[in-house]
């Protein structure tokens, strides 16, 4: 079947043949290996050029992968070392507080599960490995946009239409209560998420950065709200932090 959206078809196509040669590859190459006007091809170089996912080299006039390219790879690659590294402390943290917790990454506007630790005798979440939801929703996500260039998350949410809910009740349906919501998280150092993704569960969460700085993952816990009442959530909130400082001091390379 013909691709739909034949630029990006095309543009897919570009990145796959760069990503499988050893060296720059010229335009007018690229043009007659994929059977494509060299016009288009231009194109969308220059797209991706403005965008990060290719070099060029204009010593040789060609083109190879760019950083954004080796970013999308490493946020793949980076997931289940992060796993490894994170699961015993989940389980830890589980084992000291006693209700369920979660570390999660993000996945362009979702967040990804990539380790649940469910505490004895609590109720099941929807948040099981593997499960992706919506990041305005959940406290993992809230903690990782936090962190994130304001643009970066401006462009993960361009229109109303970007903003899903699990309920009608949900509060935050445009980017500027998003906003407000973000900016409340980086002063306080946690995220917050109130019913939300489930009715009567609260998640507290606290991001994981990485040594350039930039938020990779979030540990979050979840509990019944009746269990839990706002002014004990200290309680949580110092072990959520010391299972995220230790790690990301794992993520660094040290000991932790």
């Amino acid at each position: 079947m013909s691709s739909k959206v034949p630029a990006a078809d095309n543009t897919l196509k570009i990145l796959r043949l760069l990503a499988s040669r050893k060296t720059p590859t010229p335009a007018a190459m690229i043009a007659t290996l994929l059977d494509l006007p060299r016009s288009s091809v231009y194109q969308l170089l220059n797209v991706m050029l403005e965008h990060g996912f290719i070099a060029h080299y204009p010593e040789d006039k060609a083109y190879g992968l760019g950083v954004s390219a080796f970013e999308l790879s490493s946020a793949y690659t980076r997931q289940e070392p992060m796993a490894r590294l994170g699961a015993p402390l989940i389980a830890q943290l589980v084992d000291k507080i006693g209700e369920s917790a979660h570390l999660a990454v993000l996945h362009g506007a979702d967040v990804l599960y990539i380790v649940e630790e469910r505490a004895k005798g609590r109720p099941s979440l929807v948040t099981d490995v593997g499960v992706r939801l919506p990041s305005h929703l959940t406290a993992s996500g809230r903690a990782i946009l936090a962190s994130l260039p304001k643009s970066q998350v401006r462009a993960l949410y361009p229109s109303s239409a970007s903003f899903t809910s699990r309920d009608a009740h949900t509060a935050i349906s445009s980017y500027s209560h998003l906003r407000r919501e973000l900016d409340q998280t980086a002063q306080r150092g946690y995220a917050v998420e109130r019913g939300d993704v489930t009715a009567d569960f609260n998640s507290l969460a606290v991001d994981i950065k990485d040594a350039n700085g930039w938020p990779v993952a979030a540990v979050a816990v979840t509990f019944l709200s009746d269990r839990i009442p706002e002014e004990k959530w200290e309680q949580l909130i110092a072990p959520i932090r010391a299972t995220a400082a230790q790690l990301t001091a794992r993520v660094h390379g040290r000991r932790g």
